[in-house]
């Protein structure tokens, strides 16, 4: 009888010392099984933080295939029109000529220049080629006529890439003008692409274009 007491005592001091160690086990691989999906939701956090997402690898830097034209160094390059009004900004790009020596003619420098917060679709020179000599010279010769155009050209406000994507804005010819793309490819008024696009002035956000735009 003594005996099976003090076997059942012992039984019971042996479960008693094993519990705590058995728990702890137990504790152990939860944290391990909890502590698996944390590491690895840290790393799928560490590789979205070094992996750009689509939207952002243009980010807030000039795109386009016409940008490789833009000068690298001084007042025509990135840096240097960011730095000027966007009429001088405009002046200091050869590929802009035609378009400034147009916004000469018109009187519009100054307008242009004291402007807050614009976006300018600027046209290349090709896309002044586009239209026949003896129309383009009509329409220089005609100061209503060619200030009406350059301020369709015009919206009051800065526009980013992301603004472009499905867009319609007034501009300060009080027409409309629309945009649609993704990425680094944009139309306007579905006829006139952006080839260098995103190009900061100091009052401007200036997107160059390979065709005219013309008033509807």
């Amino acid at each position: 009888m003594n005996s099976m007491k003090i076997r059942r005592t012992a039984i019971a001091v042996a479960a008693a010392a094993l519990l705590p160690f058995a728990l702890a086990a137990c504790s152990d691989s939860d944290s391990d099984t909890k502590a698996a999906p944390t590491a690895a939701a840290g790393d799928a956090a560490q590789t979205a933080a070094v992996t750009p997402s689509g939207d952002s690898m243009t980010g807030d830097q000039p795109f386009g295939p016409a940008c490789a034209g833009v000068p690298k160094d001084g007042a025509g390059s990135f840096d240097g029109m960011a730095k000027d009004p966007v009429a001088t900004a405009a002046s200091n790009n050869p590929a802009l000529s035609t378009l400034v020596a147009a916004v000469k003619q018109a009187g519009l420098v100054d307008t242009l220049n004291n402007a807050k917060d614009i976006t300018v679709f600027a046209p290349t020179n090709d896309a002044f080629a586009k239209i026949p000599k003896a129309d383009l010279d009509k329409v220089l010769a005609d100061k209503a006529t060619l200030t009406k155009i350059l301020t369709y050209h015009v919206v009051a406000q800065k526009l980013t890439p992301k603004q472009l994507e499905n867009g319609s804005f007034e501009t300060l010819e009080k027409g409309m003008v629309t945009t649609k793309g993704s990425g680094e490819a944009y139309k306007v008024n579905d006829t006139s692409n952006v080839v260098c696009g995103n190009v900061k002035t100091a009052n401007a956000n200036v997107y160059i274009v390979d065709t005219v735009l013309m008033p509807k």
